[in-house]
C-alpha cells in the first residue's frame, strides 16, 4: 500500500489523498493549523462565552464520554471562564470502569452538575449488528447517541451554547483548517457521523423489529427547533490550539483523571480511547477493512510533530497490529454472530489495495481488567438469523 511519506498513514485511511512529494493532506492540513492566529481565535472565544454566560441556569453543555479530549474541554471551559455547564454523557453500554471511576472524580472536583443516558440494549444490540453488517462499523448507535442525545437535552434544558472537543479537522479531511469556525451541526451529523445512515434507515432496514420511539436519542433534532433556541454548537479546538499530550498531563495533574490499558494500543498512549472495552473490536475490524489500526493513527500524529522516529512507529505497528483482541468473544456473544460470520461481514467491506489474511492473525493479550467487562445478554440467534438473512439476499 501507498504510505504518506510524512506520518506513514495507507492510502486505505479515511478522505486521504497525497501531494507530488506523497505527503498526505492529513499531514498538510496540521501545516494550515499551525499558522492560525491562535490569539485571535481566542479573542473570538471571549467574545462568543460573554453572549451567554450568565444567561440561564446553565452557562453552556458540554457532552461528555470523559476520555482525555471531553475532559480537556470540560476543565478548560471550567478553569479559564468559570462557566456552569451542564454536562452530558451519551452511555453506549461498555464503559470501562476506571473510566467511571475518572468521571466521578473529574466532576467532583471541577463542580458541575452530570446526566447519564444508556439506551435500550435490545435496541441498541440489533442496531450495532445492522450497522456492522451494512458499513463494516457496528458503533452506529454511539456515533450518533454522542452527537444527538445532548441536542435533544439542550432543547429541554434550553441550553444554546453547546461546546466539543477537537475539531474533525485534527484527524481527517471531512473538514478543513482552511474552514473559519467548524460548526457541529447536522449537515456535519449527516456527512459522517451517521456513517450515511439515518434513524428512519434504520427502523425501515431492521422492518419493525425496533420502535420509532426508541430511535428518537440517535435521530437529530429539528432545525426549526435548535434555531428558536438560537444554538451554536462548536469545537473547543477551533478556538485553541490541540494538543492531545500536554493536555492529557494536566488533567491527570490537576484533576486526578489516569489513563488506562487499550487492546493492541502501545503502554505509552494509555491516555487514548479508554472510555470503551469494544475499542479492540472495532481497531480490529479497522484492521481487516483497511490494513492499520490505532497504533498507526497514534504514531501518525508524533510523527508530524516529530515526537518519534520512523522507526519507533514501524516498531508499534508492527508489534501491536493485527492481533485478535480478547474483546472480540464478549462481542461475537452479544450479537449471536459465530466467528466465520464476522469475518465474512468484515472483509466484504475491505478497501482496496489491501488484503486481509486471517491466517497470519495472532491473538493479543487481555487487558488487566477484561474479567470485570459487562456481559450483556446476546441477541437470540434466531434474530441474528433474521438480520443475516437480509444481507445475503441483498449481496447474492
Amino acid at each position: 500500500m501507498i504510505r504518506c511519506t510524512k506520518c506513514n498513514l495507507p492510502e486505505t485511511h479515511e478522505t486521504i489523498t497525497f501531494d507530488s512529494d506523497g505527503v498526505c493532506n492529513i499531514c498538510l492540513n496540521q501545516d494550515k493549523r499551525d499558522a492560525i492566529d491562535w490569539g485571535s481565535r481566542k479573542k473570538s472565544l471571549d467574545e462568543l462565552i460573554s453572549q451567554y454566560k450568565g444567561k440561564g441556569t446553565y452557562d453552556c453543555m458540554v457532552p461528555f464520554s470523559g476520555g482525555k479530549d471531553s475532559t480537556w474541554t470540560l476543565y478548560y471551559l471550567v478553569k479559564e471562564y468559570g462557566l456552569n455547564p451542564l454536562v452530558v454523557q451519551y452511555d453506549h453500554g461498555f464503559m470501562r470502569q476506571n473510566l467511571q471511576d475518572n468521571v466521578k472524580k473529574v466532576c467532583k472536583e471541577l463542580g458541575v452538575d452530570i446526566l447519564s443516558y444508556r439506551s435500550n440494549w435490545k435496541t441498541v444490540r440489533k442496531l450495532m449488528l445492522q450497522s456492522f453488517i451494512e458499513k463494516g462499523d457496528f458503533c452506529w448507535h454511539c456515533h450518533t447517541g454522542i452527537f444527538a442525545y445532548p441536542m435533544w437535552i439542550a432543547l429541554e434544558k434550553k441550553i444554546p451554547l453547546i461546546f466539543w472537543g477537537e475539531p474533525s479537522a485534527e484527524y481527517s479531511a471531512y473538514y478543513s483548517y482552511d474552514d473559519e469556525i467548524e460548526t457541529v451541526d447536522e449537515t456535519r451529523f449527516n456527512r459522517f457521523q451517521n456513517l450515511g445512515i439515518t434513524a428512519e434507515d434504520m427502523y425501515i432496514r431492521l422492518d419493525g423489529a425496533v420502535k420509532k420511539r426508541d430511535l428518537q436519542a440517535f435521530t437529530y433534532p429539528p432545525l426549526n427547533d435548535l434555531k428558536a433556541l438560537g444554538y451554536r454548537s462548536v469545537c473547543l479546538g477551533s478556538y485553541v490550539k490541540w494538543n492531545v499530550k500536554e493536555q492529557s498531563q494536566i488533567i491527570m495533574d490537576e484533576l486526578g483523571w489516569t489513563g488506562d490499558e487499550v487492546e493492541n494500543v502501545p503502554p505509552e498512549y494509555g491516555f487514548e480511547k479508554i472510555e470503551c472495552y469494544m475499542q479492540g473490536v472495532r481497531d480490529y475490524i479497522k484492521y481487516i477493512k483497511r490494513g492499520y489500526t490505532r497504533p498507526s493513527h497514534l504514531s501518525a500524529i508524533d510523527l508530524r510533530h516529530d515526537k518519534i522516529s520512523r522507526e519507533k512507529a514501524l516498531k508499534n505497528i508492527d508489534e501491536y497490529e493485527g492481533k485478535r483482541p480478547p474483546s472480540l468473544d464478549i462481542f461475537l456473544e452479544s450479537l449471536g454472530l459465530n466467528e466465520d460470520e464476522f469475518y465474512e461481514i468484515a472483509s466484504s467491506h475491505k478497501i482496496s489495495p489491501w488484503q486481509f489474511d486471517r491466517s497470519k492473525i495472532t491473538p493479543g493479550k487481555k487487558t488487566h481488567d477484561f474479567d470485570s467487562w459487562e456481559r450483556h445478554s446476546g441477541m437470540p440467534r434466531e434474530e441474528t438469523e433474521v438480520q443475516l438473512i437480509k444481507w445475503k439476499e441483498i449481496t447474492s
